[in-house]
């Protein structure tokens, strides 16, 4: 069972390295494949006119019932920072979930 992943990229027009990047951060959820479906992730510029912009980086996980557990939003002026961020969260999350069996929905 694999994890689908979809990119969408705003404000810029992202790069093979971010996008590498973003893969092997999904390998580390794989281990909750049984679980994940798969899950959107959003990377955006904020302030891209300016010297130094600001990401915003949003991970949405999806389960295998189809229900959306959004993590919350990582910022930086690093995207690949904010990217590794993201994803150590998720991933925290997911082992907390997967202890206790059940799961928090942040909203």
């Amino acid at each position: 069972m694999g994890i689908w992943m979809q990119i969408a990229y705003f404000g810029f027009a992202g790069s093979t390295q971010l996008e590498a990047e973003a893969s092997i951060q999904l390998m580390r959820l794989e281990q909750f494949s049984p679980q994940l479906a798969g899950c959107h992730l959003a990377i955006e510029a904020m302030g891209a006119s300016t010297r130094q912009p600001r990401y915003d980086v949003r991970l949405d996980l999806i389960t295998r019932n189809g229900e959306l557990r959004p993590v919350p939003h990582m910022t930086g002026t690093d995207p690949m920072n904010a990217l590794e961020r993201a994803f150590d969260l998720a991933e925290r999350q997911l082992g907390t979930s997967a202890a206790t069996g059940t799961h928090e929905n942040s909203r």
